[in-house]
């Protein structure tokens, strides 16, 4: 079946050149477009969607607060920011609001339909190293949580599964992570999995996310 895409852009131009490009794909359907998220969001309620592409800075309702209202659906398809910018405060919040990662919109159309795949199929698309650089120029923005309690089911990861979990929160690949830990690649991947599911997170840009926003990680990527 054909991954089901969703274009919100108010530049109707930008639409139309995406839509040219995904249009050209065997497996890729564009399904729905919007010109802001209070349009994104009405179409979903009528559209089966897999992948929507978001830009952040539109009129009525932006990308962020869209994103974060599309994650909280309980058959939420995946979100992949749209920004001008890289390391732009936009994507930082969009990250923060559950999108599974985010792109340039001058990206190469094979990257671009690359990431739509890998979104698609449950990866980020986001290197961890870039969302780390992103949380750590942006990290005055998350709360402090010094005096509050960590994520209540972090106490439910075991020791490995904590070890992993604080590589990715550094920016490691899983490749990276499987030399550090003398694992095999395998393994690691079934131990983020585990880690996934046991924090109910969407992907490992969640997890970088948390691990900030507990003080697992502090700015500079290393542990607290």
């Amino acid at each position: 079946m054909a991954i089901r895409v969703m274009l919100v852009d108010d530049q109707v131009l930008l639409r139309t050149g995406f839509r040219m490009v995904l249009a050209a794909q065997p497996d890729m359907e564009v399904v729905a477009e919007a010109g802001d998220g209070a349009e994104a969001i009405e179409a979903l309620r009528s559209t089966e969607v897999d992948v929507v592409l978001m830009d952040v800075r539109m009129p009525r309702l932006d990308g962020v607060e869209a994103t974060r209202r599309i994650c909280e659906r309980p058959d939420a398809p995946k979100v992949l920011i749209l920004t001008t910018f890289d390391l732009d405060e936009y994507a930082f919040s969009g990250l923060k609001a559950g999108a599974s990662g985010f792109m340039l919109k001058d990206v190469p159309p094979a990257e671009l339909l690359a990431a739509i795949r890998s979104v698609h199929s449950g990866d980020a698309v986001v290197a961890p190293s870039t969302t780390r650089r992103l949380l750590d120029r942006f990290s005055p923005m998350l709360p402090s949580r010094s005096d509050e309690p960590q994520h209540k089911d972090i106490a439910r990861l075991t020791e490995r599964e904590r070890e992993v979990m604080l590589l990715v929160a550094q920016g490691l690949s899983n490749g990276e992570i499987a030399g550090r830990l003398v694992l095999s690649e395998a393994t690691v991947k079934t131990h983020v999995g585990r880690i996934l599911t046991k924090l109910e997170l969407r992907d490992r840009v969640q997890v970088v996310v948390l691990a900030y926003e507990t003080g697992l990680v502090r700015a500079g990527g290393g542990p607290h």
